[in-house]
């Protein structure tokens, strides 16, 4: 086996809030590292929502006078030659092209624009937002408008009805995107009714759960609800944003997928399947 797993969830400049981000660097860390395969699977966002607070991720020219935030449009067809010049540098290393796509369920036609350009090896279902009324909002600016733990409810519910449809999306990313803001310690017990419901429907629906290895300890009980509701494969994802943060926290998230059963198949690239 090979020292990492694949890291299926990688940022690069290609991503709009991805300053810091370089597609070169990240393969020649990612072979530095030892990694079969990685996936620049990069944002695609049509949500307009509006920022709690603006950090070095996201330029400020992207802000209406009103404070929200238009992500500003994927050139798909300059990241996917990007893809093919990363090919030819980096023979051994498998590197996969994807997307990360925010609300799939909401923006249907904008992702099948996208899809209709190229090949996309690995595409991602992600949730960020949250709407308020009408105004969309990320978990900071949701904290200033309810509870934390009505917050996480909400957001699990949003997940649950974002994989019952046909969206075009194999992998669920970051099911416990909302505890990157939670304070204190974190528990999240008190929510297994919510992820339960979540994760039953993302496997109901065929799809493959992202362990998300910015939060690793948290993964255990993922892990093991979610083969508890029928999930039988997983991807493992750092969510890198930069060439350093690639393959985080791997070692450990690895070893914990092991524990509950996961194998990576023949093709390291693909996703880890149950062999119970």
């Amino acid at each position: 086996m090979p020292l990492h797993p694949a890291d299926s969830h990688v940022h690069s400049e290609w991503s709009w809030d991805a300053r810091a981000g370089a597609m070169e660097s990240t393969c020649a860390r990612a072979v530095e590292l030892g990694l079969p395969a990685i996936a620049f699977t990069e944002h695609l966002d049509h949500t307009v929502w509006i920022p709690e607070a603006i950090d070095d991720g996201f330029p400020v020219s992207l802000l209406a006078p009103d404070g929200s935030l238009t992500p500003p449009r994927f050139d798909a067809v300059g990241y996917l030659e990007a893809i093919e010049r990363c090919r030819h540098l980096f023979p051994d290393l498998r590197i996969l092209s994807g997307l990360e796509v925010g609300e799939p369920h909401r923006h249907a036609d904008a992702l099948a624009a996208v899809l209709a350009v190229g090949d996309f090896d690995r595409v991602l279902g992600s949730l960020h937002c949250l709407p308020v009324g009408d105004v969309y909002f990320e978990p900071p600016g949701l904290l200033r408008r309810m509870t934390a733990g009505d917050m996480v409810r909400r957001y699990l519910a949003e997940v649950a009805r974002a994989v019952s449809g046909s969206h075009p999306f194999a992998v669920l990313a970051h099911v416990d995107y909302p505890f990157r803001y939670w304070t204190g310690p974190v528990d999240i017990t008190p929510f297994e009714e919510e992820f339960r419901h979540a994760l039953r429907a993302t496997a109901d629906s065929g799809r493959v759960l992202e362990v998300n290895s910015c939060l690793p300890s948290l993964q255990p009980t993922i892990l093991r609800w979610w083969r508890e509701e029928g999930g039988t494969a997983i991807t493992i994802g750092s969510d890198a944003h930069e060439p350093d943060e690639l393959a985080r926290n791997f070692r450990e998230v690895a070893a914990t997928a092991e524990a509950h059963g996961f194998r990576p198949g023949q093709k390291l690239y693909e996703p880890w399947t149950h062999t119970g």
